[in-house]
């Protein structure tokens, strides 16, 4: 069969490595599958399956340094996950048995016990069996924290294989955003990435385990390995197994090109995370490394976590090109390879002068300050409907007076340019049935937000002043203490210190310790996120696609937001509900559409007026080196397929989320009124948006003199004064 699209020329920029054990593991690996029920009379794979595909070959080349009981005991990982998806494709993905499928999943994770001597059940199949097997195996020699990380990972793999059946079941082609963020849970290179840990012998130190840093490098790994994993298994999916959950087959859909060019734009986006990797390992990693008092043992296993990722990442590829599971027709002897020789893909000149090359240098090279002229809008589509609180205008003059006792009203801001903001219209569509104390609360979380996020750029920004901007960060944190909110008034010195330890003390003194200890931890994120802005503005760089998405959330305090809304329905939804990957994708797709409207308003004030980097429609023109109008465009499109994932998790989700946590009317009604208030959120975004002096080309050049502009609502702190009033310590 011919190959549905030519393989494109692969950024490798670390040579592959062969491990010695290579044949100790493959034995091993023969009988351990066949003892385990993986081969004859499973009905899935034969010997020669397991032969050809060579997972002893794929181990060797990603893990080239442990030694032949490391390799032996990851090589039975592998082959048991392959085997996984290959048993959930033939049982429940073919035959579309969704209740059968659920039934199977919900009795892997017991197989996985915290105590390594806790009993488990009899196994009933090959996978069961492996599962069992292999955690016992593996767990002593590793942390519990490891143990919950790495049991974490594979029931994502495991139950998100739920999402994939679902979309085949409904003929459902994801948008890229989501298959993203879904693609890295199903694809299982978070796992994967845990097994570097006990490979390596680099067991990633607790403390840092998830920062931010540490989370990139992972999640920069996984989505690198799965977009390389889509274009070579692009013809076996989609052409012979009939898979939705294919990059290639997303971005074909979504961008509307040829198979070829799709290719070549997952390829682009694989090379991206690459550089994206090698930008957080180079500038944020060793900076953790110091701020957390790392010891020099813990740097190395930080180090060698590092460098066992970039093997993986080679020596993945190298084992794409030979497995006989995948397209990989002329890999090996076309023009980006240099004979075949086992590693020579990191000498390709290509690496250096390519598009990989071109696509660095266009993230380093943005000329700030362009005239772009108006904000181009798009017509947007949004069905949910607007109510407006009746409180609005007294929100907004007891808010703007808020705002100038605190001292928020000098050099930054004016009295006249805040009423011009009107922070309060923002709070009024937010929260529609807020009364009016919860109301002014709301405006004036909005308010401090805001402030902050034109604070930080034009303070630290401008002169490049991250060490003045850590410890302005975290002494806003420390106006934040959980077991006493009054404690941080003491030490609150200046303007943006006394005005959060002000709305800390209001809205989380009523609260229990949960809480405030969720609140504060949304906070932070949002905190910390303004430092990774002011991290890529030192290096003027615009951020890689994904990583901006990813960011963008906080920056933009949707994760407060909707936490706050969570809290306020803890108490009727059973626990683990909002972990749920339905859930998830309602609150993603919902923020991702307000953030790029904040993107499409405030364009030309970012780009043309204050030099901004950090704008969804500029990184897309980056990335795709298009134009501005075909920029909005594509964010046009990219937005129109979040509101339809968001539709769609509502309409077809919620139900089968209700069955599998027995929700009663309560639940459901408590559930239903949390989206609800989704929606207002969107509604009343979009109208701010529409309907402020802020945006408008006659606007966005008023007072540009001013030391530091506004930016929009970071949107937090909503409702958070109902929440207070329902929380008791």
């Amino acid at each position: 069969m011919a190959q549905p699209f030519v393989l494109p020329d692969f950024y490798v920029p670390y040579p592959a490595r062969l491990n010695p054990h290579v044949e100790v593991a493959r034995s091993h690996t023969r009988e351990w599958a066949r003892a385990m029920g993986m081969l004859e009379g499973s009905g899935v794979w034969e010997e020669h399956d397991l032969e050809s595909h060579d997972y002893a070959l794929l181990c060797s080349y990603t893990h080239p340094d442990c030694d032949a009981e490391a390799l032996s005991l990851v090589t039975d990982w592998y082959t048991w996950v392959f085997f996984f998806d290959d048993h959930f494709l033939e049982v429940f993905k073919r035959t579309q048995d969704r209740p059968g499928g659920k039934a199977y999943l919900d009795r892997l994770p017991l197989f996985m016990p915290m105590d390594a001597a806790a009993p488990m059940p009899e196994p009933t199949n090959p996978v069961e069996a492996g599962l069992a097997d292999l955690w016992t195996r593996t767990v002593p020699s590793m942390s519990t924290a490891w143990r919950e990380r790495f049991a974490e990972a594979t029931e994502h793999l495991l139950y998100e294989s739920l999402w994939e059946l679902d979309n085949i079941n409904e003929g459902r082609i994801a948008n890229p955003v989501e298959y993203i963020e879904m693609r890295r849970k199903v694809g299982g290179a978070p796992w994967s990435a845990g097994l570097v840990e006990y490979a390596a012998g680099a067991e990633v130190p607790e403390q840092v385990a998830h920062s931010r840093p540490l989370c990139v490098l992972r999640d920069t790994f996984s989505d690198a390995v799965h977009l390389r994993n889509d274009l070579f298994s692009y013809q076996r999916e989609v052409e012979d197994e009939g898979e939705n959950s294919n990059g290639v087959l997303v971005l074909e859909k979504f961008l509307g090109c040829t198979t070829q060019e799709a290719a070549e734009a997952v390829n682009d986006l694989l090379t991206s995370r690459l550089q994206q990797f090698e930008n957080t390992a180079l500038t944020e990693v060793p900076g953790l490394a110091l701020e957390k008092g790392l010891t020099p043992a813990e740097c190395a296993a930080v180090a060698a976590y590092t460098k066992g990722l970039q093997d993986w990442q080679s020596g993945g590829h190298e084992w794409h090109m030979r497995s006989s599971r995948y397209m990989n027709e002329g890999a090996e002897t076309g023009p980006s390879r240099l004979s075949g020789v086992l590693g020579t893909s990191a000498l390709d000149i290509r690496n250096v002068f390519g598009r990989p090359a071109a696509a660095r240098l266009r993230s380093l090279t943005h000329v700030p300050h362009q005239k772009v002229g108006p904000s181009i809008l798009p017509a947007f589509d949004l069905p949910f409907p607007l109510t407006l609180s009746p409180h609005h205008a007294e929100a907004k003059r007891r808010s703007v007076d808020w705002a100038e006792r605190m001292g928020l009203l000098g050099d930054i801001w004016d009295r006249p340019m805040l009423e011009g903001f009107d922070l309060a219209l923002c709070s009024a569509g937010l929260d529609p049935d807020a009364t009016l104390e919860e109301l002014e609360l709301n405006a004036e979380w909005l308010t401090w937000g805001t402030f902050g996020d034109d604070y930080y750029p034009a303070v630290f920004g401008r002169p490049r002043d991250l060490l003045g901007a850590k410890e302005c960060t975290e002494r806003l944190k420390a106006c934040m203490p959980v077991d006493d909110p009054a404690a941080g008034a003491a030490i609150a010195l200046t303007t943006m210190e006394r005005s959060l330890a002000d709305l800390w003390i209001r809205t989380t003194a009523p609260m229990g310790p949960g809480a405030r200890a969720q609140l504060r931890e949304a906070l932070d994120r949002m905190l910390d996120s303004w430092m990774w802005e002011l991290h890529n503005q030192a290096q003027h760089r615009v951020p890689d696609p994904v990583d901006y998405l990813e960011m963008r959330h906080n920056t933009f305090g949707s994760d407060l937001t909707m936490m706050l809304c969570r809290l306020r329905h803890a108490h009727e939804l059973p626990r683990g509900i909002f972990r749920s990957g339905t859930v998830n994708r309602l609150e993603k797709s919902a923020s991702t559409y307000a953030c790029l409207v904040n993107d499409l308003f405030s364009y030309q004030k970012e780009i043309e007026v204050e030099g901004e980097i950090h704008n969804g429609v500029l990184v897309v023109q980056k990335f795709f080196d298009i134009d501005y109008p075909t920029a909005v465009g594509m964010i046009d499109d990219l937005m129109r397929g979040r509101l339809n994932e968001f539709l769609h998790a509502k309409e077809h989700e919620l139900p089968v989320l209700y069955e599998d946590f027995g929700l009663g009317a309560q639940g459901r009604a408590a559930m239903e009124a949390y989206v609800r208030e989704l929606e207002d959120w969107l509604a009343g975004i979009l109208h701010w948006h529409r309907e402020v002096r802020r945006y408008a080309a006659e606007d966005v050049h008023a007072g540009s003199g001013t030391p530091l502009l506004g930016r929009g609502p970071t949107g937090i702190g909503t409702s958070a004064a109902r929440l207070a009033s329902q929380f008791t310590p």
